[in-house]
């Protein structure tokens, strides 16, 4: 069964393993290698750690971490899972948290910067483009779904 749960600085290198591997087994389809490289040296155990004091972290658990994301009031940062993971809804249980929460807290809409390669699962949520952007991290596109307000 998997779980959803906060991060915790000991979570860092696996959930860097993971981003990792995405990068390279996955979103190397879409960009070019020396922005995968330039992904992947950002995005370091120790960067996460670092990130978990501005950002709400949270990991999917399953014997283990399989998978992460991230937001910030109702922007979604680093949302990733194991490659041997995937296509098994881990991504949407992880979307499916943080947009509660942000519901929850009140916010009208989410927004992400998507990559090329999640592009599509973005859109299959509901999320809409709003503008193209490019970066030293290559393409992505800024995305924006309305959220339901939670009663409660």
């Amino acid at each position: 069964m998997i779980a959803i749960r906060s991060f915790r600085p000991d979570d860092a290198p696996r959930v860097a393993e993971i981003v990792r591997r995405c990068l390279r087994e996955v979103n190397s389809r879409d960009y070019p290698a020396e922005v995968i490289e330039r992904m992947c040296e950002h995005f370091t155990a120790r960067r996460f750690v670092e990130l978990s004091a501005d950002r709400h972290i949270f990991v999917a658990e399953d014997d283990g971490v399989v998978g992460t994301v991230s937001r910030d009031g109702h922007k979604v940062f680093s949302m990733f899972v194991d490659p041997d993971s995937a296509g098994r809804g881990i991504g949407r249980l992880l979307m499916d948290h943080i947009e509660a929460l942000a519901a929850a807290e009140g916010h009208e809409h989410m927004e992400a910067g998507a990559s090329i390669t999640a592009h599509r699962f973005y859109l299959r949520r509901g999320y809409a483009d709003v503008r193209e952007n490019e970066s030293g991290f290559g393409l992505t596109y800024l995305v924006r779904k309305p959220l339901q307000r939670s009663e409660g």
